[in-house]
């Protein structure tokens, strides 16, 4: 029996493994990257507990997110006090952007925190926005999809009939759950560098397995 010969497979093999581990690791740091609910925000699209499946390399090499988007991103410091079933307030920390009476935060706060929020993107950068009965009016247009969501009524949080302009090279958040997500409404539209990436399907539980 030459046992050298079956260490340097069993070697060989270890080794194969240990590549493929690591080869498979750098692919979810980089590519894609899974992602569970971690609150009711985007329901009844996405529920607690549900699993996606994040692109980040789209993001990485300089693809902009579109309206209609489902995007992983890091939210303003001001904004991770706790997610909330509903809307919170004095969150918005405007800086040298006065937020005026009527009006959903302007502009986010410089810092942004480490914990990652999902929402829909309703308005990109230039784009003229105002919220009317929790729908997202942009430049002029009502943002509707071939999603639901939650009607909001006319509660606090539903009507910002004063518009805005969102700022370059940013992006206006919402929640699908729109009288229970904590959003760009109330702390401002996101920074292209902080979107970590784009949503693109969901895998777990198994009966709601598809794309996004």
């Amino acid at each position: 029996m030459d046992r050298g010969g079956s260490k340097r497979k069993l070697f060989q093999f270890a080794f194969t493994i240990a590549i493929a581990v690591l080869l498979a690791l750098a692919v979810q740091s980089y590519a894609v990257k899974p992602y569970e609910i971690p609150s009711g925000s985007m329901e009844p699209t996405l529920q607690i507990g549900q699993r996606v499946l994040v692109d980040r390399f789209s993001s990485r090499i300089g693809s902009d997110p579109e309206i209609g988007d489902i995007v992983v991103f890091t939210p303003p410091l001001s904004a991770v006090e706790e997610e909330q079933q509903g809307p919170p307030e004095d969150k918005c920390i405007a800086g040298e952007k006065q937020q005026e009476s009527g009006q959903v935060c302007p502009l986010a706060e410089s810092v942004h925190a480490e914990q990652a929020f999902i929402k829909r993107v309703v308005a990109g950068p230039g784009d003229e926005l105002k919220v009317v009965n929790g729908i997202p009016i942009v430049n002029g247009e009502k943002v509707e999809g071939d999603w639901e969501t939650v009607p909001c009524g006319h509660g606090y949080g539903c009507d910002f009939p004063t518009p805005i302009t969102v700022p370059d090279d940013s992006y206006f958040m919402m929640g699908d759950n729109r009288p229970g997500s904590d959003d760009s409404r109330f702390w401002g539209p996101v920074p292209r560098d902080w979107i970590i990436g784009h949503a693109v399907a969901t895998y777990w539980p198994l009966n709601r397995i598809g794309g996004l």
